[in-house]
């Protein structure tokens, strides 16, 4: 029988997003303006920087290829579980939560990361550059059915058409925009809050503030792997 592809619900897509948020923040600030979750963010830093610095660039334009391996790497551990007839989803989260762990006991150990492209900055950046796309993958290939964890622009634009759609009463049926409205709020909403939180956790706890979205990343492999899949499904 095909493992369930497809489980969590609301309260996992919101964690993740809190957790892309986190990291995404504090990493901006700790590796001089390096995107890890919004990579093609990366593309207008680097031409900016070519046009007023002569650093930063290498580690920007080494995520986007370290980015796609993370991916393919999990689309491959994905099908080897499923041809197991095992859910890809908490070994997914697991590794993701193992590289993280790498991100910030690197970061702790190397600090501080003073040349943007050097080799201890290059190391730590690109261990956050493959978590997050172990969590695009997660989004893609297991949470499918959620809105998306890592990138806000679309989540936000549609959030706000759905918003007016339903002030304005512009459909005789207003649940599907209500549906989209109350799936799309909650990862809107916890992408903010982890970018708080990581910013003001990189600020004054340095890497040690990593623990929290791994710790998030652990509650998340316990709550899938104990919670039915219809259950999930649900949450």
């Amino acid at each position: 029988m095909k493992p369930q592809a497809t489980g969590g619900g609301t309260s996992a897509g919101a964690a993740l997003a809190f957790v892309a948020g986190f990291v995404d923040a504090a990493a901006f600030i700790a590796l001089t303006g390096l995107f890890t979750a919004h990579v093609t963010g990366n593309f207008v830093l680097i031409g900016a920087e070519l046009v007023a610095s002569s650093t930063g660039v290498l580690a920007k334009v080494l995520a986007l290829p370290v980015f796609m391996g993370a991916v393919a790497w999990a689309r491959i551990v994905a099908l080897l579980l499923e041809r197991q007839g095992a859910d890809p989803l908490p070994w997914l989260l697991a590794v993701e939560a193992a590289l993280l762990a790498g991100f910030g006991l690197c970061g702790t150990v190397l600090s501080p990361l003073d040349a943007p492209d050097g080799a201890p900055a290059l190391v730590v950046g690109m261990l956050a550059v493959a978590a997050m796309g172990v969590q695009n993958a997660i989004g893609r290939l297991s949470l499918g059915h959620l809105a998306p964890t890592t990138v806000m622009t679309v989540s936000v634009s549609q959030a706000v058409i759905d918003a007016m759609d339903l002030i304005l009463r512009t459909s005789g049926n207003a649940a599907p925009a209500r549906a989209r409205l109350l799936r799309l709020l909650p990862a809107i909403a916890t992408f903010a809050a982890g970018a708080l939180c990581g910013a003001y956790g990189i600020a004054y706890l340095a890497f040690g503030c990593v623990a929290l979205p791994i710790m998030v990343l652990i509650g998340l492999i316990a709550f899938v792997a104990l919670t039915p899949a219809e259950a999930n499904a649900a949450t």
